[in-house]
């Protein structure tokens, strides 16, 4: 049974790890993001500097380790698992907005 615990407690700590980084995430577009108007189909062009860039490729690129998506090959790994990505998110509740001076 304390196996089972034990197991139980890696498997919780790596969905909250999971939440924050996805959390993270979201800040950093969110940050990034500014007044950006959107394109005609709804999406949003973000520029993100360095070093935020390496922290959201890092992300992405364990995301589609994760979230591959159905079907195989797609043109843009990192996009397709975006939005999946933001979804769990939103497990972390309420996004509190970034704070002018990036606190």
């Amino acid at each position: 049974m304390i196996a089972d615990a034990h197991a139980a407690e890696r498997f919780m700590r790596a969905a909250m790890l999971g939440v924050a980084m996805a959390v993270e995430t979201q800040r950093i577009l969110r940050l990034h993001t500014g007044d950006s108007p959107p394109d005609a189909d709804g999406t949003v062009g973000v520029e993100i500097p360095f070093p935020d860039s390496t922290v959201i490729a890092a992300v992405l690129d364990a995301a589609v380790t994760c979230f591959q998506p159905p079907g195989g090959a797609v043109e843009d790994p990192r996009q397709a698992v975006l939005v999946p990505l933001l979804e769990l998110a939103s497990l972390a509740g309420p996004v509190i907005p970034p704070q002018p001076g990036g606190g």
